[in-house]
């Protein structure tokens, strides 16, 4: 039997705004990117901002925060991605290196790292080839900023509401992977970024790993624990892993979109 890959941390935000300009239908809206298709993990698929956590991450992260890493590679990959950064005028100077550190410095500003709540925490399963340890964050977007997509690792970047997102991969126009698809049904659950929020500190958040089970007519469930949130414990597999390939027997009864 294979030992299991040790999954990398991570860290992904869902950056909430009320309603939308320019006569667009009205509600919570959650900044969604289109991830280049060139991508090994999860390529062509919509997704919240987010990926590795650097070592750099921790130079800017609270102390005594378990998370502070995660929260600062959040911000860091929002503004890698969207251009969008969550920041406040004072605070630690940037130490490091990297772009985003130097881009701190030049504004005299830090993470605002408080800006953020826990919101999910997603390990890949066991037996996929990579691996990711996830934690997921809702922030209120940043006034004044507009999101832009950086032409590389994603294609696009737009304002979209959590069940306009599900209902576009349903048709076919948009593709998901499964942490995605029930963090914006549980999203959805919301009609303000300040009820979601609310919610969220409210709710301790229970860490999920997909376990694949067969669905008894060929096909293959996703089972979680209940305790997480999401309203079930037993999901169609109808996403791509984000890994790649399928989920086994997926090709069965439950045909991914």
């Amino acid at each position: 039997m294979s030992i299991p890959v040790t999954p990398r941390p991570a860290a992904a935000i869902l950056l909430l705004r009320d309603g939308a300009p320019h006569g667009h239908e009205g509600g919570l809206e959650v900044l969604m990117i289109c991830r280049a298709k060139a991508m090994n993990f999860a390529g062509g698929a919509m997704a919240f901002p987010g990926g590795r956590v650097d070592e750099a991450d921790a130079l800017l992260a609270p102390e005594g925060d378990p998370l502070g890493a995660f929260r600062i590679g959040a911000i860091r990959e929002a503004w890698e991605e969207t251009g969008m950064l969550l920041a406040r005028p004072s605070g630690p100077a940037a130490t490091g290196e990297s772009e985003f550190h130097a881009h701190l410095r030049e504004k005299g500003v830090a993470p605002d790292h408080a800006a953020l709540t826990h919101f999910a925490h997603w390990v890949t399963p066991e037996q996929s080839p990579k691996r990711f340890d996830t934690h997921f964050f809702l922030a209120e977007a940043p006034e004044g900023q507009e999101p832009v997509h950086d032409g590389s690792e994603t294609e696009e970047a737009v304002w979209m509401r959590p069940a306009q997102v599900i209902e576009e991969a349903e048709a076919g126009r948009r593709t998901l992977v499964f942490p995605t698809r029930l963090n914006l049904l549980r999203l959805s659950r919301h009609a303000t970024a300040g009820e979601a929020i609310a919610a969220a500190r409210a709710t301790p958040v229970v860490t999920v790993m997909p376990r694949p089970e067969p669905d008894g007519a060929g096909g293959t469930n996703l089972r979680i624990p209940e305790a997480a949130g999401y309203g079930a414990a037993l999901w169609p597999a109808k996403d791509r892993p984000s890994f790649g390939g399928t989920w086994p027997g997926q090709e069965g009864s439950n045909p991914p979109r």
